[in-house]
């Protein structure tokens, strides 16, 4: 992979050109785009003629190439949504955050995989840490392409699990921001209470970087050593529904982070939020029936029957029953608060295991539509892998608009899995 905080400080020191990344990543792109297909389309030429700009190296970005998402709109490259409705259509404006990654000094090498319209419906894109296996979805082509180093930073979304599953499922730092830090204009709605911008790259610090250079917040945590948190391990009622690994990984995080000075308490959610994670479909089908009005409407026979399934059962959700559930999430979301008084950040698993084998399924969104409508940050922590060398990821839950405390409590428990790793490389040598 390419470490986004490595590159720049070569950009910056001098010693590596923006140009030369774009080579890097075309590089990495000629040996394996064809096998992933993490992109709908590229344009390296005019990556490379935009590299070549003066002062590029000193803007925040200092002209790293940058994967986005096509559910965000771009002028000048064809934005489809994942879907065939929209072939070849092409958005007079940039979404605001692609007008933030060129304003930061980012270069938009191309429009990565979505699902369609970011739903469930699976995409083409294949798991570039074993090519049977899921990415995950809904931002399948950013998760993919960060792992398999052709682009050091991705921009994805998240209405449910599409950033922390994918990132999770393909070995990548995934950050989902708290709700609303970033802007969403100019991205193709599917709920417009829950979906989020988010980024992919190589790893924690990675992603904290990108997000404060794109974002202009201090969300940067590589300048000094993070401190330790006080972590609340989160089994929730799903635990269940967890691998053995997956289970086992969680457990393993929690442990790592306690040698390496962490405190961690086993913390279990009220009533409520059990309640609240069935509200989420509830939310997200109602709000997606009316996002997607005109495409239900006029080209229903065009659209993939997961999504055709799922709009036509969102018909009968009434508006009481949908006040209703937003009742329920804004008492949830007070209880949360509360709840986090105790604890910096909550430990809990990424997904219910290693990408599924096989490209019919995302895998499932289980252990993050809850956070994802408290509205909360999430983190994904690469760094685990399961018994058949799949990535496992664990995943790091903030206060709401304390981004930079998770993340800094992330870096914390990526920081300890990687010493734990050596040592059990060490023990295993013996």
């Amino acid at each position: 992979m390419l470490a986004a905080l490595d590159l720049a400080r070569r950009i910056e020191a001098g010693a590596l050109t923006p140009r030369a990344v774009v080579d890097l990543c075309a590089k990495a792109i000629a040996e394996r785009e064809a096998e992933i297909g993490a992109f709908v389309v590229l344009d390296i030429d005019a990556a490379r003629r935009l590299a070549e700009r003066a002062g590029l190296a000193q803007l925040p970005l200092c002209g790293l190439p940058v994967g986005v998402k096509d559910i965000y709109d771009t002028a000048d490259f064809p934005t489809e949504y994942g879907s065939p409705i929209y072939a070849g259509h092409r958005p007079r404006a940039d979404a605001a955050m692609v007008v933030l990654v060129r304003r930061a000094g980012g270069i938009v090498l191309g429009k990565t995989v979505t699902t369609e319209f970011a739903g469930l419906q699976p995409a083409r894109t294949r798991n570039p840490r074993n090519l049977a296996h899921t990415p995950g979805g809904s931002s399948s082509g950013s998760a993919a392409a960060v792992a398999a180093g052709m682009v050091p930073i991705a921009l994805g979304s998240q209405t449910g699990g599409s950033v922390i599953r994918p990132a999770a499922y393909c070995g990548v730092a995934g950050y989902k921001p708290s709700f609303r830090m970033l802007p969403t204009v100019g991205i193709k709605c599917f709920s417009w209470s829950l979906d989020t911008v988010g980024l992919f790259a190589a790893g924690v610090a990675d992603a904290a970087f990108a997000a404060a250079a794109i974002g202009g917040r201090d969300l940067r945590i590589d300048r000094a050593t993070p401190s330790a948190p006080r972590i609340a391990l989160v089994r929730t009622e799903l635990w269940g529904e967890a691998s053995p690994d997956m289970q086992a990984a969680v457990e393993r995080a929690a442990r790592a982070a306690q040698a390496a000075g962490a405190t961690v308490k086993e913390a279990v959610l009220p009533q409520i939020f059990e309640e609240a994670t069935r509200a989420h479909a509830t939310i997200q089908d109602h709000e997606a029936f009316r996002a997607l009005a005109h495409e239900f409407e006029r080209h229903r026979d065009r659209l993939g029957p997961i999504l055709r399934e799922q709009l036509g059962n969102a018909a009968a959700i009434t508006p009481d029953t949908y006040d209703a559930a937003r009742r329920l999430v804004r008492r949830a979301r007070q209880i949360f608060a509360e709840l986090m008084a105790d604890a910096d950040v909550i430990l809990t698993p990424s997904a219910p295991g290693a990408a599924p084998r096989g490209l019919d399924s995302t895998g499932k969104p289980t252990f993050n539509r809850l956070w994802t409508l408290l509205g909360a940050p999430c983190i994904n922590v690469p760094g685990v892998v399961d018994s058949a060398g799949l990535p496992l990821g664990v995943q790091i839950v903030g206060r709401f608009a304390r981004d930079r405390a998770a993340l800094e409590a992330a870096s914390f428990i990526e920081r300890a899995l990687a010493v734990d790793n050596a040592r059990v490389g060490l023990d295993r040598r013996r």
